[in-house]
């Protein structure tokens, strides 16, 4: 057996020839979209070259990049930490753009209302009757930024979106547009005056996505753009380009949906997650849920690289980010300065690997 990759970014790294998160690429400049390749699905070369056009105004997030298409092709939803700064707002805009996917943006505070999210009855006088007025969870990709900054009653007006994709109010139920995934974004500094998310939402977001920041080169390269002219508010002018749409996502999912798993990569999924449930440093582990969340990005990624079939290395790259955020660390392990990433990895390390 080759050596795994114990990351999502160290797989990254090793299956597409991009640069590590939080380490300076060689080339910073982003690379020209891939040239069709005789035989290769179409679907896939479309959303590789979303990635492509991403690039040309994000730098030195392509394993972030990556996360939010493994989220659109299972159609989950991703939580987005970092510091202010590293472009949180301008991937999903980007991503949209290339996507050719509706997104709306709110800035979640301790004043904001369910019904600022969901949408709410409004009286038309006109009328004498009330109708509904659609809230910003309408779209195709909702930018649910600071979300930890607003109180649980709001936090959870989201629950039935996530889950069902749909939103009740006064009795009739009301879809959402597909596709549809909520992309959220958590300062990991700054905790005064934030109401941490519940388990049980928490338990919704397929993915949790760290963002760095950039490398020196990158940030070189960032610092290159802007003083060339860059806006990131006119990504028409940045180059940005739609290169896929709903149909080609559509089909992306009907291909990963036929993506093969070996019953020997099922077994080592479920040993994955119930080593988290005895895990001395945990208090929380996996849910079964989790279980089926890390299945099938697991075959997301294996689609995007190009195979029909799971290996342990796709499981073991997708990992991190879609265990971290899925399980608690004792209040004694916290003291120690015990981080969730390490106890996942020497989780990883022990669990045998399958032949």
């Amino acid at each position: 057996m080759s050596s795994q990759p114990n990351s999502y970014t160290d797989s990254h790294n090793r299956y597409s020839g991009g640069p590590a998160a939080g380490t300076a690429s060689q080339d910073p400049a982003p690379q020209a979209p891939s040239p069709q390749v005789p035989g290769q699905d179409p679907a896939r070369q479309s959303l590789l070259n979303v990635r492509n056009e991403v690039g040309k105004a994000v730098v030195g997030q392509d394993p972030t990049v990556t996360g939010m298409l493994i989220a659109l092709l299972c159609g989950g939803h991703v939580l987005l930490e970092g510091v202010p700064g590293v472009a949180k707002t301008l991937l999903v805009r980007s991503l949209s753009t290339a996507l050719s996917l509706d997104t709306k943006r709110v800035q979640f505070t301790p004043d904001l209302m369910p019904g600022d999210v969901t949408g709410s009855l409004v009286y038309d006088s006109h009328t004498s009757e009330f109708t509904f007025r659609e809230g910003p969870v309408f779209t195709n990709i909702l930018l649910a930024d600071e979300i930890n900054r607003t109180p649980p009653k709001t936090q959870a007006s989201l629950l039935e979106a996530m889950e069902e994709r749909q939103v009740s109010v006064d009795g009739v139920s009301r879809p959402l547009p597909a596709p549809f995934i909520v992309a959220a974004t958590q300062n990991p500094v700054e905790y005064e005056g934030t109401y941490p998310l519940p388990e049980a939402q928490l338990d919704r977001f397929l993915l949790k996505l760290t963002m760095p920041l950039p490398g020196r080169a990158e940030e070189i390269e960032v610092i290159r753009r802007h003083a060339n002219g860059f806006d990131p508010r006119n990504l028409a002018a940045a180059g940005v380009r739609p290169v896929a749409g709903a149909v080609e996502l559509a089909n992306a999912r009907a291909a990963v949906a036929e993506v093969a798993v070996a019953p020997e990569i099922l077994a080592y999924i479920v040993d994955v997650v119930r080593a988290t449930r005895s895990a001395p440093s945990f208090q929380l582990g996996v849910s079964p849920r989790g279980a089926t969340a890390l299945l099938n990005t697991s075959k997301a990624w294996a689609w995007l690289s190009g195979r029909t079939f799971v290996t342990p290395d796709d499981v073991k790259a997708l990992s991190l980010p879609c265990l971290r955020h899925r399980v608690g660390l004792r209040p004694e392990a916290q003291m120690d300065g015990i981080q969730v990433d390490d106890v996942l990895g020497s989780i990883l390390a022990s669990v045998p690997v399958p032949r």
